[in-house]
């Protein structure tokens, strides 16, 4: 097994090499970089897809620069702009430096905001870990139960009308999800029962122990919801189907014919080989939801995590953010697949990944 961690974490090397190469390309091409972006504004243009969309060939000085919206800007202070960002170096060099930083866990400083990435993930980071553990322990909680009920029922009318259930929560979209909360729930028509910002209460510092979780829990009920929806769908038919493939095995048919009570035969000896696909997903479905939290939902409920954050970096070509962000993720990524792996084992140490390479 140690070989095969050793493979895995090798492997990763590579693999996130390949995704960076990949993405700084990409930017390459990319029209509106974060010069752009603050030339436009200085010539008041607004956004500088403004520009792009709008005609921009009026924007165009090639005697003084090759940047939209630099015309009447002296050259000077354009290259001064260049060497402040980096982009007066080959292409090459910059993304060389930014691996050997990255490699150091030096995320630099975001263009626009004059705060370290590192200091402005953390700042994003608990409204991504609410929406991310809620969600996926409450989709654990009820997808789980309701899988195994499903299967022992399986082809009866609870069996179909949940089946019926789960799909109509599957097809909502989350954020047409959200909206019908806000509409009935938070004062959008009908009732005002729940908050419609942030996660706490402006006088949250001055509340009890107890007062400070109740009005914690109050504000994440509708956004916890809304990005559940349809989170528990998936994982409540893998569970029936998986539960349904270990009851028809010929072991089930011994313990039964042993003499078992039911309840001793599927929790005792269906449960942990069933729950083995399930349970073993766990790391990989919540860094999912952790780090693809959704930004729709989080403009909605007004909440600023790491969603939105990565929509108004790419938006504002923040780089520093989108590529610290980007590593740092694809990064944990990775070593959460090798978990996933090593939960496999820690569950069934029958699953030898040695030997099967």
């Amino acid at each position: 097994m140690g070989a095969y961690i050793l493979r895995r974490l090798l492997l990763v090397i590579p693999t996130l090499l390949g995704i960076m190469i990949i993405n700084f390309s990409l930017t390459q091409f990319v029209p509106g970089g974060p010069i752009e972006q603050i030339l436009a504004q200085l010539e008041g243009g607004g956004d500088v897809f403004e520009g792009i969309s709008g005609g921009g060939s009026e924007l165009l000085d090639s005697g003084d620069s090759d940047y939209i919206g630099g015309r009447g800007l002296p050259a000077d202070f354009i290259a001064d702009l260049e060497r402040e960002f980096g982009f007066d170096k080959p292409p090459l060099e910059r993304f060389l430096t930014m691996m050997w930083n990255y490699m150091r866990f030096d995320f630099g400083e975001s263009y626009f905001r004059s705060i370290s990435v590192l200091d402005l993930v953390l700042e994003k980071m608990p409204v991504s870990i609410t929406l991310g553990l809620w969600s996926t322990l409450i989709a654990y909680m009820i997808s789980i139960p309701l899988g195994i009920k499903k299967a022992v029922k399986d082809g009866t009318p609870f069996d179909t009308w949940t089946s019926g259930a789960i799909i109509v929560g599957y097809a909502i979209p989350g954020f047409l999800f959200a909206i019908l909360l806000i509409v009935l729930f938070a004062g959008g028509s009908y009732f005002r029962i729940f908050p419609l910002r942030g996660l706490t209460s402006a006088n949250f510092e001055e509340l009890s122990l107890i007062g400070k979780v109740l009005d914690y829990f109050w504000h994440i009920t509708l956004p916890v919801l809304a990005s559940t929806i349809s989170a528990f769908a998936t994982l409540t038919l893998l569970t029936k189907n998986s539960f349904l493939d270990e009851i028809k095995k010929q072991y089930v048919i011994t313990a039964r014919a042993k003499g078992l009570s039911e309840s001793r035969v599927l929790y005792g000896h269906v449960f942990r080989n069933a729950m083995l696909i399930v349970i073993s997903g766990f790391p990989a479905l919540f860094i999912g939801v952790f780090f693809g939290g959704s930004l729709i939902i989080e403009t909605l409920f007004s909440l600023d995590g790491l969603g939105r954050l990565g929509f108004e970096a790419a938006v504002a070509r923040d780089y520093p953010v989108v590529f610290g962000t980007l590593f740092a993720f694809s990064l944990i990524g990775l070593v959460v697949g090798i978990l996933t792996d090593l939960t496999y084992v820690l569950i069934d140490p029958r699953i030898d990944f040695e030997a099967r390479n």
